[in-house]
């Protein structure tokens, strides 16, 4: 039960990690600077060691199959803590940004799940690297631009992150059983993304 715990506490923690890297990207005028100090919201995660669904989901590759169950209380950990964020943000005096969060989630609802998903898929890539690539960079400048880069191109490029999203729709007050199944879309579009490579690297010739 403590494991249990454990595990939806460092994702609850993630949730509110990314939902400060969506309100920092809402308050700047600017998308570039608004991509690039989105990505504190991962910086934190990682160097705190929290727990991000799309930064987890590509080692189901190489896990057991009950790490099924472990990415799924990740999942609800994520929603929890990026809804709360969004959900208390609209009680302050910047609650203003939620214009630009409906306006985002007005595109997002209005694009077909082809398009949501193969965005989303490509997001899980970038992800994955920048998880991965923390993880594994021992150089601290390359540290740093495996959180930042994937971010920002992710952002700029217009990808799906199933976490980011449920910031904005709580944010944006655009929650409905459509946008539940769009985020559903993006969460798999993730998944598929994020295991790509690790599926792909298996059959490397070291």
């Amino acid at each position: 039960m403590k494991r249990v715990v454990d595990i939806f506490l460092r994702a609850l923690l993630t949730g509110f990690a990314i939902g400060i890297g969506g309100i920092v990207y809402l308050s700047c005028d600017n998308k570039y600077i608004g991509a690039f100090l989105f990505g504190t919201g991962l910086f934190v995660i990682l160097s705190f060691g929290f727990n991000l669904f799309t930064g987890k989901v590509g080692y189901a590759v190489e896990k057991k199959p009950s790490y099924i169950i472990y990415l799924l209380i990740i999942w609800l950990g994520n929603l929890a803590g990026a809804a709360a964020t969004g959900g208390l943000i609209l009680c302050t005096r910047i609650s203003g940004i939620s214009e630009k969060a409906a306006g985002l989630c007005e595109t997002k609802l209005s694009d077909d799940l082809l398009s949501i998903l193969i965005l989303s898929f490509f997001c899980g890539m970038l992800m994955f690297i920048a998880a991965d690539g923390f993880k594994n960079i021992e150089n601290p400048v390359g540290k740093i631009l495996a959180i930042f880069l994937p971010v920002m191109v992710f952002i700029l490029s217009g990808f799906e992150h199933c976490v980011a999203n449920m910031f904005y729709f709580t944010a944006g007050q655009a929650w409905s059983a459509k946008a539940f199944g769009y985020l559903i879309v993006m969460s798999l579009g993730n998944s598929i993304g994020g295991m790509f490579i690790p599926f792909l690297r298996k059959w490397f010739v070291e």
